[in-house]
């Protein structure tokens, strides 16, 4: 009798384990493979995994696969092999309309190409994600303070510069607190000062929303406010000191 508990509770244990194991990882990717048209292989058999609430830099050389990489793990992008998972799920077994719901309430997205809508203002821009999620909007102005654009909301993008309109990206990407936030050169239009800014925010957002992040960047700036930092090479990913 005794010896079929504690079997049991052994069983219990192992499979509780299995469970928190799996909540912790909130991206897992499994041998993710990648050509472009032209055949080159730029991602090869790939295998990460980054846990709940881990901030974390991808460096390396130019046409690497960093964007690719990210592009994947939005799901804006497919891999020729592999799987990609969120909280234990394959985006791949998912509807569209589902994986789309999932990018929407969970992912926050830093485009190269800041990718704001020109015919709205700054502060719809912002507001847009709470909008979607039917969340309040009462936070977007104070978001777009946070940016350094007081006062800037009834604005139109075509009023901005490059540097203003990857911080409106920058805000836009935060506003719902996403438990994913990826982001492709986060701070390539700005200025060091209002970079480090930038860097500070984004990273304390990360944290008292127990975010997760994921950056490509070529700035050791940027790279040096995240938690790891990860040179991506042909043969994967590996850690790397600055």
């Amino acid at each position: 009798m005794h010896c079929f508990i504690l079997q049991n509770f052994g069983s219990f244990f192992s499979i509780q384990s299995e469970v928190t194991a799996m909540s912790l990882n909130i991206l897992e990717l499994r041998n993710i493979s990648k050509a472009y048209p032209q055949g080159r292989k730029v991602l090869d058999n790939l295998t990460y995994t980054l846990k709940a609430g881990e901030y974390v830099a991808i460096m390396g050389e130019s046409g690497v696969g960093k964007s690719t990489l990210l592009n994947i793990i939005a799901g804006l992008d497919t891999p020729d092999s592999g799987e990609v998972l969120i909280d234990g799920v394959a985006i791949s077994s998912l509807s569209d309309d589902a994986a789309t719901q999932l990018r929407r309430e969970r992912f926050g997205f830093i485009f190269q190409a800041f990718h704001v809508l020109p015919h709205l203002t700054l502060l719809q821009n912002v507001a847009l994600p709470l909008l979607l999620n039917g969340q309040s909007l009462q936070y977007a102005e104070q978001m777009l303070d946070q940016v350094g654009l007081q006062g800037r909301g009834q604005d139109f993008p075509r009023q901005l510069s490059g540097g203003e309109l990857q911080r409106v990206a920058i805000a836009r990407a935060l506003i719902h607190r996403p438990k994913l936030i990826l982001a492709d050169e986060p701070t390539g239009n700005l200025d060091p000062d209002t970079a480090q800014e930038i860097l500070q925010l984004i990273r304390a957002e990360i944290k008292a929303n127990n975010a997760s992040a994921i950056i490509v960047t070529h700035s050791h700036m940027a790279a040096a406010t995240t938690d790891r930092v990860m040179n991506l090479r042909k043969d994967g990913l590996h850690p790397m000191s600055l």
